[in-house]
This record gives C-alpha cells, structure tokens and sequence, in this order.
C-alpha cells in the first residue's frame, strides 16, 4: 500500500486535469481498462512461470538423460553446462515474478486512486476484507510463495555443480565412472 505522499503523486499524475466533478462515463471507460490491463499482466505472468517452468524441466530431464544407459558418453560433458544455465535462467525468473509483482502493486494503486472517485470501491473493500496482507493465516499474496520456485532451482543447480565438482575429484562419489571429470569436459 502506498504511503500519504505517493498516494498525492498518483492522484497528481493520475488526474492531470483535477479531480473530475462527478463519475463520467470517461472515468468509468479508463477504470474498466486499468482491471483489463490487470488481468493481462496477470496472464502474462502466468504465461512467463509456464515457460520459465518448463525450460527447468527440461533441463532437469536432460540430465535424467546423460545418465542413461542409452546416451553416450559423448554427451557427458554437456552435464557442466546445466547448472549454469540452469541458475542463470532460475535468476532471470525470479526477477521476472518480482518485476511482475511490483507492476501488479502500482497498478492496483491507480486503480484504487480512481476508486475514490467512483460511486463503489470493489478492489479497496476485498484487500480491506482481506486484512491488506497483513496477516498470513488470512491472505498470504500468491507472489510469496511463487518466488520460491525459482529460488528452490537456483539451489538445487548449485547443489548440482557441487555434486559434479566433488564427484569429479573424488572416484568414490562417481564408481560407475559416468560423471565427467573437469578435464573431460574441455575435450568434446
């Protein structure tokens, strides 16, 4: 929720030519667009934690394969690229739900700066009823725990390269011989 005085910028930028008389049909078109837009983003959202999800499962089940007795061991070295990639797109992610959730905030504050000048406030009077986020056991904001998601394949990747780093060093970790060394993951 935005404080008093981002509360006066938004009503500032918002109403650029003072606040309007009365509820006109003008205002009520570009609320109805502001809860579109919302909904959008919301999608787009979604779209981008599919894609994102996927990718991660995909690399996941490369790695499912290299270890398989029908790939060759040609493809082993490709092993040490998975971690990597694998971290740095699960990074990406993570700052796309957060950039995500920050438009998602802004935009519900214009909506609800436009509320005060319709006859209804439907989006203040749910996040009043919901507590305005304050208690978890009411309302926890889905974006708490999908930024988990991300954040738990970042771990799991460094996990990853520790496993191969240690493996690789020690033959006891690797006694079937199907991890690459370092060494055999500069030659193709």
């Amino acid at each position: 929720m935005a404080t008093g005085s981002m509360k006066e910028q938004i009503r500032n930028v918002l109403f650029t030519q003072g606040a309007p008389a009365s509820t006109d049909a003008t205002v009520l078109e570009q609320y109805k667009l502001c809860v579109e837009m919302v909904d959008k983003i919301s999608e787009r959202r979604q779209h981008a934690n599919t894609f994102f999800l996927g990718i991660n499962t995909a690399l996941c089940a490369l790695v499912g394969y290299i270890y398989s007795k029908d790939a060759g061991p040609q493809l082993r070295p490709l092993v040490w690229s998975v971690p990597l990639a694998g971290a740095c797109l699960s990074y990406f992610w993570y700052r796309l739900v957060r950039s995500y959730r920050d438009l998602n905030g802004a935009k519900f504050e214009v909506i609800q700066t436009i509320e005060e000048k319709l006859p209804l406030s439907p989006y203040r009077a749910e996040w009043v009823a919901l507590g305005e986020g304050k208690d978890p056991k009411r309302y926890l904001p889905f974006t708490h725990m999908e930024i988990w998601v991300p954040r738990c394949f970042i771990v799991m990747y460094v996990g990853l390269f520790f496993f191969l780093v240690c493996a690789a060093r020690n033959p006891a970790v690797d006694s079937d011989n199907k991890l690459p060394t370092p060494s055999s993951a500069k030659t193709p």
